[in-house]
């Protein structure tokens, strides 16, 4: 299974070259043009990474994305740290990482490297507690069972 990382970049050059990038280290790299693209794909494939620059409308879409997935990786990436304070709500909801343009190649490949093997564990983690409940509940429901049985 791929590792798939989603960028959202209105540039299209630097798109291209960060899924190159990506691709050839065998992430699953989807891109998207556009804040409400980046939306609508990132509902699809479910990445387990978002790098994505902020223009006008990006702290709404990191917003958005956050909010269909409290726990997203989300880097964000910008041409400037000074941000307007109606912006500070989308910070309190906590980016793993706000970065300056240009990305270096080795930085993106470690914050790629990073993240998603972060949200491959967290994945792990749950589908482990959700065997476990499982496990209770049939063992639960099977003693209940045998409990019937001899009783009648």
């Amino acid at each position: 299974m791929k590792n798939t990382i989603l960028i959202i970049e209105n540039d299209v050059v630097l798109m291209g070259i960060y899924k190159e990038i990506l691709e050839l280290y065998d992430y699953d790299v989807h891109t998207a043009s556009n804040g409400a693209e980046g939306v609508e794909k990132f509902k699809q494939v479910k990445p387990s990474l978002v790098i994505m620059e902020v223009d006008t409308c990006g702290f709404n879409v990191f917003k958005k994305i956050k909010e269909i997935e409290k726990n997203a990786n989300v880097i964000i990436v910008t041409m400037d740290l000074e941000f307007e304070s109606k912006n500070q709500e989308a910070f309190n909801q906590e980016p793993i990482k706000v970065i300056l343009k240009p990305i270096l190649v080795k930085e993106i490949l470690n914050l790629a490297k990073k993240y998603v093997k972060n949200k491959l564990e967290k994945r792990l983690d749950y589908a482990e507690d959700v065997m476990l409940e499982l496990t209770l509940k049939t063992d639960k429901f099977l003693k209940n069972f045998n409990e019937k049985l001899t009783s009648n």
